[in-house]
């Protein structure tokens, strides 16, 4: 048994232990997605997975090794082991990507394929993980205070996840890449696990003669599981739904989902320090267990009151926000006064469930590995429930009052089997129960408009609310009749005259560039306006839409049928619900055209389809001829994002274009074109297929924006790759190994600075070279002069 001297610096083993979990945990998510998607099932899966072998770990090792081996050599072994499978993953990712794109599909038999690849990279480091809080307990003395130390080492290691978790959000993935992320918790693993080995050679092992697996009445000792397993439950069933709308009050970026994370997990070791040093003292710990789960309940309604009715009450305006660190603050704040008192009850039961357990001569291994695997085994339940079913099922509201009452109920279980406890079990269940039913459903104001829920427009009412498996969506209409489709917190598309100025020039440059435009993909349903003129361009044979939420082709586009040429329902339309990254690497198809409109690039997981990597692999989906655009958008941006988009599309299409939505004479947002071959625009071919009997809607929809001529369309030109080639110089590319978009776009989640960004690239924008644009000497004067006023120029 270990020497109190010792007990600190094995507390400081864990702290880095949790440190570099939580490292690999972000560096392992991030490049798993890339191979087989973002959708809620497939982080549903990698989820699953990840906290399944944790719990696999935690409940088999302590029954395979013997006590008879020196814990801290042990602990050291898994670590080493952790260190080499991480550097194995990061090396082995390409041929996991390779094998799973050979078999993946759709189906059943598509989400078998998920969870063997996520299985074959997450399982093996997460047994090992899951091991080491069992491993370490054998070097604990079975007594009261030896099980306060496990408390300790339980809430060292969640402090460690804290730092891991904003350390890798905050700075490693955003000033470098997956590969030194990765080296860096290799690093850590290495250091605790020369730590462990030093303590073991200063501290021989001596076996307890007698230990032996810990024995409480069986009844009691498997009440004590189940709670165990309900805390578990109910904790990552409300991290998700928090996360979920704490993520449309901040924005969805990955800086927010970092700061929640880390406030969770601070709360969870802030509460097993607490018991940890208050459980010598506690006498009854099964009440005192009992207790906890039912103050939870009490905690888990104010969090509800506090996301759903307070926090976007607070008279913010997030325009004022000056920078990143003020950001912080403020959504630390925020974070702290909903969460951390439920987090720090889910902390405390856990080193309280250990004392419920606890007998003299216990083997804590196995004590320790069974309460471990039972509260993940709920937290797995959990979180996929509550992100796969429950939302959907019965929403946010009826969800958060289900694990209300499931807190009452865990606690009431241990207080019926305690004489005294069992007094106060009728009032406190009640109570418990009257707060679940008061707790409210999400409002739709704050779905649709997020961290400017505060400052909504006055004249504005949602005519659709819906909770998906992958966002919350909301469409909105304003007196004047116009409508706003919400995702993400904010508005997506509408029926504004800039936005369907953007949506209708992405979608008619798509199909009237290429030759022949017979199968086309749209990336992003949305308002279905782009896809809608994709649909009305009578050589478009075949168009597939990709889109992530179901709620948005089902639903919402249909608000829109008046804008959208009834989209959804055009039979030689087909929508494809799914990662249109995924649907890219797993179906194989060829289009003559596609065209991207995907959700901002601040939103945690949209750069993945703004890659080096993704426009690659747009590019060889592409027909000879064809062309793919791109929506970039320069409102609530910065310079750096916009340079990364920008210079990552045109280093995989190196003669791409560039178009301006202007609004007002303003910058506002911008179409990238680019193909397989340099591209050439025949005006005069284009205004003979537009005067066709078969393009009149063509027309119309061109009409409907202000465009009269197809030299209007053409005449928003600003430039070439060439062109702007200076002012790229700097710019930071986005690839697979670091996602650095979502970092920088991040920065720019309230800025509104799209005119002075434009402005920027004006300069160096320049006409078009001969060759380019093709028709009679009339045609080209009327484009350079509309290029001029495009450019600012005249």
């Amino acid at each position: 048994m270990t020497a109190p001297r010792s007990l600190p610096a094995l507390l400081l083993l864990f702290v880095g232990s949790g440190c570099a979990a939580l490292i690999y945990e972000v560096v392992w998510f991030q490049l798993l997605e890339l191979v087989i998607g973002s959708s809620a099932v497939s982080m549903g899966i990698l989820l699953g997975t990840f906290m399944g072998g944790m719990c696999l770990g935690s409940w088999f090792l302590p029954h395979l090794l013997s006590t008879r081996r020196h814990p801290l050599r042990v602990y050291a072994a898994l670590e080493l082991g952790i260190a080499a499978i991480g550097v194995a993953v990061l090396f082995g990712m390409p041929l996991v990507g390779r094998l799973y794109t050979a078999w993946a599909g759709t189906g059943p038999s598509g989400l078998l394929i998920r969870g063997v690849a996520a299985g074959c990279c997450l399982v093996p480091p997460t047994l090992l993980m899951g091991a080491t809080l069992p491993a370490m307990a054998r070097w604990v003395e079975a007594s009261p205070r030896g099980v306060a130390w496990l408390g300790w080492f339980y809430g060292g290691n969640t402090v460690g996840a804290v730092v891991g978790s904003v350390l890798a959000g905050y700075y490693l993935l955003r000033v470098y890449d997956s590969a030194v992320t990765t080296y860096v918790a290799v690093a850590i693993n290495i250091v605790v696990a020369v730590g462990a080995l030093v303590l073991a050679g200063n501290q021989p092992h001596l076996t307890p003669p007698h230990s032996v697996v810990a024995r409480s009445p069986a009844p009691a000792q498997r009440l004590v599981h189940v709670v165990a397993a309900l805390s578990g439950f109910t904790a990552l069933a409300c991290e998700v739904l928090w996360t979920r709308t704490l993520s449309l009050l901040f924005g969805a970026t990955v800086y927010t989902f970092s700061l929640i994370l880390a406030v969770f997990l601070g709360g969870l070791g802030l509460g097993s320090g607490l018991a940890a040093a208050l459980g010598p003292l506690v006498t009854h710990p099964r009440r005192a267990l009992a207790i906890c789960q039912l103050a939870l309940g009490v905690a888990m309604a104010w969090a509800s009151f506090a996301v759903l009715e307070s926090l976007p009450r607070w008279p913010i305006n997030p325009t004022l926000i000056t920078g990143p660190w003020m950001q912080f603050q403020l959504d630390l704040a925020r974070t702290t006064y909903a969460v951390l008192p439920a987090a720090v009850l889910w902390g405390a039961s856990f080193p309280l469930a250990l004392a419920s357990v606890s007998t003299a001569g216990a083997d804590h291994g196995r004590l320790v590995g069974s309460v471990y695997a039972w509260n993940t085994l709920g937290a797995i339940v959990g979180s996929l429930g509550a992100s796969l079913l429950l939302t959907v099922w019965l929403g946010t509201q009826r969800t958060q009052q289900l694990l209300i009452l499931t807190a009452a109920l865990s606690g009431g279980l241990l207080l019926w089997r305690d004489p005294i406890g069992r007094r106060w079990l009728v009032p406190a269940a009640l109570g418990v129960a009257a707060l679940a039913l008061s707790v409210g459903p999400v409002p739709g104001m704050l779905v649709a408009y997020g961290r400017h829920y505060a400052g909504q427009p006055g004249d504005s009412s949602v005519i659709y609310v819906g909770e998906g498996w992958n966002a919350s969506v909301a469409v909105t209409e304003r007196a004047n009749g116009v409508r706003n489709y919400h995702n993400a917190g904010k508005v997506q598309a509408s029926s504004e005259p800039q936005d369907m100025r953007l949506q209708r020039m992405l979608g008619h440059l798509t199909t009237l560039v290429p030759a022949a435009p017979r199968r086309v993909l749209v990336i992003g349903c949305g308002a279905g306006v782009t896809a809608g003129a994709v649909s009305i361009d009578p050589a478009v044979e075949h168009e597939t839409i990709a889109e992530i939420e179901p709620l948005v082709p089902e639903v919402v586009s249909t608000y829109f049928g008046a804008h959208n040429f009834e989209v959804v329902t055009n039979p030689k339309v087909h929508v494809h619900i799914d990662d249109a990254r995924h649907f890219l690497q797993t179906s194989g198809e060829a289009f003559d055209a596609i065209t991207s409109d995907p959700l901002d690039p601040w939103v945690k997981g949209a750069a993945m389809l703004y890659t080096r990597e993704f426009f690659e692999l747009a590019k060889a989906r592409l027909n000879r001829g064809g062309v793919m655009t791109l929506f970039i958008q320069l409102y609530e941006s910065n310079v750096e994002a916009v340079k990364s988009e920008i210079g990552t599309f045109f280093d995989v299409f190196p003669d791409g274009l560039v178009f301006a939505n202007t609004y007002n004479g303003a910058g506002y947002d911008l179409v990238l074109l680019g193909g397989t071959e340099p591209l050439r625009v025949d005006l005069q071919a284009l205004e003979t297929r537009l005067a066709s009997p078969e393009y009149t809607r063509v027309v119309q929809s061109l009409r409907e924006i202000g465009m009269e001529h197809v030299i209007d369309l053409f005449g928003t030109y600003a430039g070439r790759a060439v062109d702007f080639a200076p002012w790229l110089a700097d710019a930071q590319k986005t690839s697979d190994r670091n996602l650095r978009l979502q970092y920088l776009a991040g920065l720019g989640l309230n800025l509104y600075k799209a005119d002075a960004i434009f402005r920027e690239m004006q300069a160096f924008g320049q006409p078009p070279p001969p060759g380019l644009f093709a028709g009679t000497p009339a045609h080209i004067d009327a484009l350079l002069q509309r290029v001029q006023v495009t450019l600012g120029r005249e």
